[in-house]
């Protein structure tokens, strides 16, 4: 096991145990001191690949959808926001022809159709994309493309292990108590409404924030960010002007310092850079969804061609030929002379 996966397997295991013992807190944590040093990290590297977009002049358009959400009070509109964008992102990054396009687009209004004449849907849809489809989904399949690109055993491992978490966490109830009232009370503002929109998704009925729900989300979000930042030397994020990274030091600890000042305005701030980054990310979910396909397609095309040739039942072999025989022997018949 290399230096990186051990690393990164400690802070996946460290990440589940503080999500066991302070759920509340680590959730609360992690959003507020890890969250904006990941946004701006991702973004500035996102801007040096042009956001996997045709043009950057679409991420500003993105930036400003992001913003405009973060201040919609109504949850089937900031659904349909996030639902439109991730769309768009789709089209524009992950399909490689009019016609992919033009059916990707009418998929999308078919299943848009479908969502609005149930009600809420679009609500729930907004609630989950950038919540868990945003830090647990997306998060998963970025590290089975990488396991299955780099074909490592050991990353391959890294997901088994995330996949095991996640249903600890599910399965064996936690029992952590409240050890700063006002976190859980900020935790239930930020997240209370995850709850409900699962419990509508999967069909169970009076879903809360509980403490095994809250856990889930203490260690998603933390492994989230931290998977971002042992990264760094693969995707190579750091490799930045020192002004630069000096700037978004400034402006991570700053925006963490915002919060606590002023718990309303910094709520809100976080919420629109959180959404920022979300929607700037869209273009590369997107076409890490079309790669997983892609792999996926390949992979099953791959056994079925050999499962194919497995199976395929032998030729008899033709019969050999008196000539053949004397060939063999090392007898060469005699040409008759006419």
């Amino acid at each position: 096991m290399r230096g990186n996966d051990a690393i990164h397997l400690g802070l996946m295991l460290l990440a589940l145990a503080a999500a066991y013992l302070v759920p509340f807190e680590l959730l609360l944590l992690a959003y507020v001191v890890l969250g904006p040093a990941h946004y701006f990290t991702e973004i500035s590297w996102l801007h040096d690949r042009s956001y996997y977009l045709p043009h950057r002049g679409i991420a500003v358009a993105l930036a400003i959808v992001a913003v405009v959400a973060a201040l919609i009070d109504n949850a089937s509109w900031f659904g349909f926001a996030m639902w439109g964008a991730l769309i768009v992102c789709a089209m524009l990054a992950a399909t490689t022809s009019a016609v992919e396009s033009m059916l990707l687009f009418m998929a999308a209004i078919a299943l848009s159709a479908i969502m609005y004449s149930s009600g809420s849907s679009l609500a729930v849809i907004g609630i989950l994309i950038p919540t868990l489809v945003h830090v647990s989904l997306f998060t998963l399949i970025f590290m089975v493309l990488g396991a299955y690109r780099s074909g490592s055993r050991v990353q391959a491992t890294l997901v088994v292990v995330y996949l095991a978490a996640i249903a600890t966490i599910l399965l064996l109830p936690q029992t952590a108590e409240i050890r700063i009232a006002s976190f859980a009370r900020v935790g239930q503002d930020y997240f209370g409404n995850v709850g409900p929109a699962l419990g509508r998704l999967f069909g169970v009925p009076g879903l809360v924030l509980d403490t095994r729900l809250t856990s889930l989300l203490a260690f998603v979000y933390t492994y989230h960010y931290l998977n971002w930042f042992i990264k760094a030397d693969v995707i190579r994020w750091t490799e930045v002007p020192k002004a630069r990274l000096a700037a978004m030091a400034a402006a991570s600890a700053a925006s963490t310092a915002l919060y606590f000042y002023d718990y309303a305005f910094g709520f809100t701030f976080l919420l629109a850079l959180s959404l920022i980054h979300i929607l700037l990310e869209f273009p590369l979910d997107s076409l890490a969804l079309r790669q997983l396909g892609a792999a996926i397609q390949g992979s099953a095309r791959g056994w079925h061609a050999a499962r194919t040739a497995t199976a395929a039942p032998r030729a008899r072999p033709a019969p050999i030929t008196s000539v053949q025989i004397a060939l063999i022997s090392g007898f060469t018949p005699r040409r008759t002379s006419e």
